[in-house]
């Protein structure tokens, strides 16, 4: 599978966990709970495959300014993400009026930073590198992925 297949697939499943999340109730605490554990632990893994193999590679083979925009904002996006939003959901009380506004919160950034990589910085991704490229990255991904849920 591509690289960009590959990471596609993880924002559609983060996007189906997050609606989930969403639609549940204050009453449901473990289903909550599952589905944060579940959210974190994709997450974690979706953001090291691309900080350490796929946004190198982008970077690398990017020639304009704005590539470079694109790989720097997109790790800003991660850290707002993992090390803001998630630790204060993680560390909320799932049946809570808190848990709801932080988990949307997340589910917004998520969707955003989501949207932009599919909009704009795979699409470039596409110009940049070959198939080939595309296709050895999406082996490392996945191996690497491996590694991290195991």
């Amino acid at each position: 599978m591509d690289a960009i297949k590959l990471l596609k697939n993880d924002h559609d499943e983060v996007r189906e966990l997050l609606a989930a999340l969403e639609e549940s109730t204050a009453r449901a605490l473990k289903k909550r709970r599952d589905l944060v554990a579940k959210i974190a632990a994709l997450l974690e893994a979706h953001t090291t495959i691309e900080e350490e193999i796929f946004y190198p590679a982008f970077k690398a083979a990017g020639q304009k300014s704005d590539d470079d925009k694109m790989y720097f904002e997109a790790l800003e996006e991660h850290r707002a993400a993992g090390e803001l939003v998630l630790p204060d959901l993680l560390g909320t009380d799932p049946g809570s009026e808190k848990f709801s506004g932080r988990a949307k919160v997340l589910k917004e950034l998520v969707e955003h930073h989501a949207d932009e990589e599919e909009k704009e910085m795979f699409p470039r991704a596409r110009k940049l590198l070959t198939r080939d490229e595309l296709a050895t990255l999406g082996e490392q991904l996945e191996a690497r992925k491996a590694e991290l849920l195991p």
